[in-house]
């Protein structure tokens, strides 16, 4: 059993926010742009498993995670031992011009536990955004093809590519165009929202005719899904429906990428979520 520097509770012993954050936040205002908004202007200090320590003393357990980051906890012994041993003995090469094993070892795993039965490759980058506008380039290339797609409450970045990728016009893409073009919106599972007993073989069909009435198969290099949708609002389509996008795309050659950034690496229960869905990402 693993033992915690921090109780595993809730505890205030000031208002919220506490006058040390106060003042810190002060000094934000003064000196950080306003572009790294904050949801909270509660400024943390230290942490232990699922409870955060902000600089008043108050205890707050961590709903958010570093958006999924920190799924096994803050302060990990084994993940802290693993990074300050590595500290120790390489801090940091660009792998592009001195590689090193670690990188390799990742780029493994990975493969391990990424569904579908064909030979594949990883290339690691720095963010969620760097991730999905590098498989535009990719699926590009690949195909020869220019149109993107993406699923209507999807949410892919805050670069200019996926703020075009991104469905909601506030507060990501708010006076932020001109987009680049060639990206269309497709209609989702949304079994909250579809008519009652719509399933989601029914609700593929549905997005499919849109592909083939408003783009053409034929013109489309890729379709981003997510497995679940984070910032949309959480939307778990219905079961069947991705499973017979993945048929639809490898039947008339679309890349199919799922960006499991919020989904994956098991924080639904298994290495993918696309591994529980009968879909296959190329």
């Amino acid at each position: 059993m693993r033992e915690f520097s921090v109780p595993q509770s809730r505890e205030l012993v000031t208002e919220l926010p506490g006058p040390r954050s106060v003042a810190l936040q002060e000094r934000r205002v003064a000196s950080v742009s306003r572009g790294a908004g904050t949801l909270a202007n509660i400024y943390m200090d230290h942490a232990s498993g699922a409870v955060l320590v902000d600089v008043d003393g108050n205890r707050l357990i961590d709903l958010g995670c570093g958006i999924g980051v920190t799924t096994i906890g803050h302060a990990h012994p084994a993940v802290a031992a693993a990074a300050a041993a590595q500290a120790e003995k390489l801090t940091h090469t660009l792998f592009t011009v001195t590689p090193y094993e670690n990188y390799v070892k990742v780029a493994e795993k990975l493969a391990e536990i990424t569904p579908g039965d064909f030979e594949k490759h990883s290339i690691l980058v720095n963010s969620g955004a760097e991730a999905v506008e590098n498989a535009v380039k990719i699926a590009r290339k690949f195909t020869g093809r220019r149109a993107i797609a993406t699923l209507d409450h999807a949410f892919h970045g805050r670069t200019n590519l996926t703020m075009a990728m991104t469905y909601r016009p506030w507060p990501e893409r708010a006076g932020m165009g001109p987009f680049p073009g060639e990206i269309y919106s497709l209609p989702i599972s949304y079994p909250f929202r579809d008519p009652e007993g719509m399933t989601g073989e029914a609700a593929a069909e549905r997005t499919i005719d849109y592909i083939t009435t408003h783009i053409g198969a034929q013109e489309l290099a890729a379709l981003f899904v997510e497995p679940i949708q984070g910032d949309g609002g959480i939307i778990i389509p219905a079961p069947g429906y991705f499973r017979r996008l993945s048929e639809f795309c490898t039947e008339n050659g679309i890349v199919f990428v799922a960006d499991e950034i919020q989904a994956g690496i098991a924080r639904t229960g298994s290495g993918t979520r696309s591994s529980t869905t009968g879909s296959s990402p190329t």
